[in-house]
């Protein structure tokens, strides 16, 4: 894992990411020194864990969310992103614009007890299971950062997790993984014409919010303006969105236009055999097992679910799910993966790029 020195805090990050519900701060002020984290054990650099601003729960995390249906909701654009759950015939959107102001969702859907991570300094949505040593808990937005990322903590144990490491860094729970959720981002167009009829949530949050509007300005689109100090790897643009396939201290990095040749890309990554699915709107990897290595997929997308179909006559969905032929029930091994701003991956993993 790679690690810098962190020492600066930005002090208009307290006034964007508090209650206000306008942009009344500009968020390239010059940083000032907040106190060190305090004593208690953390297994990353505590020099490095920054106070953010806002304080513990400063910006509220949202919980027994409330949904629309499409045709309600109005606000989004056709190039918003949303980060998409399937669980059966429920299926759910989770807009980065809602997102951006409360960072994490905690949700059920049926059986699965999920938080939806999302940190807009990286741009890293992750989902984790609420289910911790038994027990149901919810994440609440810490207030805390490691190398510009999010921090949540359980409100079970009040142990901290790094997101980006989906790991505890601090508390009860210290060195324990987190049990990932798959997840799938892309545009709301796409969504849209992917799922018609599914959930989105509500901007009836409890909370006066401009949603729609980012508290963060050109931050997503400006490759030189940071918040916090954080190391940056020169090899990509360093808010470009890439795709992580993470596996220990290693990660390798896959590009939106990776896909431009060719939709599908058989890879192998320490060991393991995968198959990643793309075009210029999403990214989706799938382990592959050897019972299923020798398996030929063919791109089939042409705007519903159905993503690939294989040699045996199996159509799959873009979670992996197979909806019809001889292997219709079976799901693809998720890769344990994410996607965000290319800065956020090097500065946690040691991480290759694939080649075409």
């Amino acid at each position: 894992m790679k690690k810098q020195i962190i020492t600066f805090v930005c002090a208009g990050l307290l006034i964007t990411c508090s209650s206000s519900s306008t942009l009344d701060s500009d968020l390239s002020q010059d940083p000032v020194i907040n106190p060190p984290v305090g004593t208690v054990d953390w297994s990353i650099p505590k020099s490095e864990v920054l106070d953010g601003g806002p304080g513990k729960d400063g910006i509220p995390a949202l919980e027994n969310p409330k949904f629309d249906n499409i045709q309600n909701t109005t606000y989004l654009l056709d190039d918003d992103l949303v980060i998409g759950f399937k669980q059966g015939d429920d299926i759910r959107a989770y807009p980065h614009a809602i997102l951006d102001w409360h960072e994490i969702v905690n949700d059920n859907i049926g059986a699965v007890s999920l938080a939806v991570t999302y940190c807009p300094l990286t741009g890293t949505g992750i989902g984790w299971n609420r289910i911790l040593n038994g027990k149901e808990t919810t994440f609440g937005v810490s207030g805390l950062l490691y190398n510009t990322n999010l921090i949540p903590y359980d409100r079970e144990t009040d142990s901290n997790w790094s997101q980006i490491l989906n790991e505890s860094v601090n508390g009860p729970l210290l060195g324990q993984k987190a049990d990932l959720i798959k997840l799938f981002e892309t545009d709301w167009k796409t969504w849209k014409a992917l799922y018609p009829n599914s959930k989105v949530l509500s901007t009836n949050t409890g909370f006066s919010r401009t949603y729609g509007k980012s508290p963060y300005g050109d931050y997503n689109t400006n490759n030189d303006r940071f918040l916090f100090p954080v190391s940056k790897d020169s090899r990509l643009p360093s808010k470009e969105r890439v795709l992580a396939i993470v596996d220990g201290s290693d990660a390798k990095a896959y590009r939106f236009e990776s896909f431009a040749a060719d939709n599908i890309i058989k890879d192998s990554f320490k060991g393991i055999n995968y198959v990643l699915v793309g075009n210029q709107n999403f990214m989706v990897p799938f382990e592959l097992p050897n019972n299923m290595a020798e398996l030929q997929f063919e791109y089939v997308y042409t705007g519903s679910e159905i993503i690939l179909k294989d040699n045996e006559g199996t159509e799959w969905n873009v979670f992996g799910e197979a909806v019809s032929g001889p292997r219709a029930g079976d799901v693809l091994k998720s890769a344990p993966s994410f996607i965000g701003f290319w800065f956020s991956i090097p500065a946690f993993y040691n991480t290759l790029i694939y080649s075409n």
